[in-house]
């Protein structure tokens, strides 16, 4: 791995322009074309959050990139706004971080050109609180936080809906249900809105948060064990996944990533370094 980089919430768009621009790879990008080559080697640039997708991608740099002809270089984003953007405009080749439904969001709302292979890993959704140690201790009238995109908002209220805190309206898909779509709220719950990566922080302040399972584990939470109600695993549609430009989907060295991302190496450093099932293989 050539170099790590964080980039934060808010100084992050001038942070990725100013260094993209550095290395020479805004202006004049060309999408159809993936990676650097130097001899025999073929350098990715991928972006991802932190925990878990950047340490996964760094156990395959470190261990299996190589023997495949490739070299990661891995730039990592706190502010789930600009992964897909940098994709689409060429700044990197590919990025992990997202699941199915707020890719298809992205490509809904801003029309990028992206596309996506199979699932890698679940991080399961939890409902936590410093304040009740029980979904039943969650005082009548409480303030739940929950993410403010589209789809992870509807992935929260489904989490909730399962708690029986609140019942969703008949015929409405959970994926894309919002506070409206509530039918029963027997609580009387104020639901906050709120950026996915703030919610750890956001929680304190509240009687409750729905937070995803890399910004919770980012804020030192484990969803098993501090988790009041975790997300199911089975049959989930939210498997963080690979995605690319369309025009690069079919290019060797991507497809070469995603064979290492679904490799038996990745399964076990998945199971064997998230033992207590805050992140799940996905294959």
């Amino acid at each position: 791995m050539r170099f790590l980089r964080k980039f934060a919430a808010g100084t992050a768009a001038l942070a990725v322009t100013v260094s993209l621009a550095g290395c020479g790879l805004m202006g004049g990008n060309d999408k159809s074309s993936v990676g650097k080559k130097d001899g025999d080697i073929t350098t990715l640039t991928i972006g991802a959050t932190p925990v878990p997708q950047a340490k996964i991608l760094k156990f395959v740099d470190d261990n299996l990139a190589k023997d495949a002809g490739l070299d990661l270089e891995i730039k990592e984003f706190t502010d789930y706004a600009l992964p897909n953007q940098a994709l689409n405009d060429g700044d990197i080749d590919a990025n992990y971080f997202q699941h199915e439904p707020y890719l298809k969001e992205e490509i809904s709302k801003k029309g990028y050109k992206l596309a996506h292979f199979e699932g890698i890993h679940i991080e399961p959704l939890a409902l936590y609180s410093s304040k009740a140690k029980s979904v039943d201790e969650i005082k009548d009238g409480g303030k739940i936080a929950i993410p403010n995109d589209p789809s992870n908002m509807g992935r929260a209220l489904k989490l909730l809906e399962d708690a029986g805190l609140i019942k969703i309206k008949d015929g409405v898909d959970a994926v894309s249900a919002t506070i409206h779509d509530v039918a029963e709220n027997s609580k009387n719950l104020q639901f906050v809105e709120a950026d996915a990566a703030t919610l750890p922080r956001v929680m304190e302040d509240l009687d409750g948060a729905v937070i995803n399972g890399n910004f919770a584990l980012e804020g030192g939470l484990t969803p098993s064990e501090d988790g009041l109600f975790l997300e199911k695993a089975e049959d989930n549609p939210y498997a963080n996944l690979l995605a690319v430009r369309e025009s690069t989907k079919d290019d060797e060295n991507i497809k070469k990533l995603d064979e290492l991302l679904h490799s038996d190496e990745v399964k076990k450093f998945i199971e064997e370094n998230w033992k207590d099932g805050t992140v799940i293989p996905a294959f």
